[in-house]
């Protein structure tokens, strides 16, 4: 039986040429959007000449793009395969022009399957573990995906105490790097173009003993070396800019996986915060309440 394609790009990885070596990451963490790719699209997103990408498949055993793409079905074995009845007939009624929104239907479902496929790997096991065991967590985001740290927060926050946003803006993270004792996480969310302060913290935390878990694009070349798991997000859905959205969907799933690693007793944590929510704010149809007396008026 021949060797997987998976097998064949790591190693790749190992012994390879700087482009190669691009070609072969970018394969091995978008490997549910290959079949909707051409050698031409793929030679653009890793920012290789077209030749440079069929080179690379005869270097790993196949006759060319269109070769691996053939054999890759069979690679992917019982996993789902995206082109159903339904998509098919899309396909087929846009086959006189490229519909744009079509390609990009294919390719954020291919995304969205890549991300329910990692939430069953053991480093996503690891993480939910460590994200509900962990004396503190932090998460931090820079640029654009600063909003998608946030969203995390807010909601691992209702699950468990001591998590916390990086303050990006006190310039030296010495709430993580100084920390008194040990015992914590860190979750990073990072897309290209990179913040080198998102490389830094990576470097530093790992230098600390922290474990990292880094949420990224197929394009981070720089991520393996500093992560404990290193999540990779299909984000190229054929629009004009990259889409960070299966970016949230992994972290609603992470968020999920801590849910039930805690088990019963959020229940009651989350009865409080919305107690809470409720006394302070409220929601829209609920009754007033008075802050002074504590009591609903009417």
């Amino acid at each position: 039986m021949s060797k997987p394609l998976r097998d064949r790009l790591n190693e790749a990885l190992q012994t390879a040429s700087k482009a190669d070596r691009a070609i072969a990451n970018y394969m091995l963490s978008d490997m549910a959007s290959l079949p909707f790719e051409t050698a031409a699209s793929l030679a653009t997103k890793v920012a290789v000449s077209e030749p440079t990408v069929g080179r690379f498949c005869r270097s790993i055993g196949y006759d060319g793009f269109k070769d691996l793409k053939k054999n890759l079905k069979n690679d992917m074995g019982d996993q789902p395969w995206l082109i159903g009845d339904r998509l098919r007939d899309l396909r087929e009624r846009t086959k006189a022009g490229e519909d744009q929104l079509s390609r990009g239907l294919e390719l954020e479902m291919a995304a969205l399957v890549a991300v329910y496929e990692a939430a069953h790997s053991p480093d996503f096991q690891r993480t939910v573990a460590r994200l509900a065991t962990a004396r503190k967590v932090f998460a931090a985001g820079f640029q654009t995906e600063r909003g998608m740290a946030q969203i995390f927060v807010n909601q691992l926050q209702y699950l468990r105490d001591d998590v916390h946003l990086m303050d990006s803006g006190s310039g030296n993270f010495a709430e993580l790097l100084a920390m008194d004792g040990d015992d914590a996480a860190l979750v990073i969310f990072e897309a290209r173009r990179y913040s080198r302060h998102a490389q830094m913290l990576a470097e530093d935390a790992k230098a600390a003993g922290i474990p990292v878990t880094l949420i990224t694009d197929p394009y981070c070349d720089w991520g393996h070396a500093v992560s404990d798991e290193m999540f990779v997000v299909p984000t190229a859905v054929n629009l004009f800019w990259e889409s960070t959205a299966q970016m949230a969907s992994l972290a609603n799933l992470l968020v999920n996986g801590v849910f039930l690693e805690l088990g019963p007793e959020v229940e009651a944590r989350m009865n409080t915060f919305a107690q809470l929510y409720g006394r302070f704010t409220g929601h829209v149809g609920d009754a007033a309440v008075s802050r002074a007396e504590g009591r609903r008026t009417t």
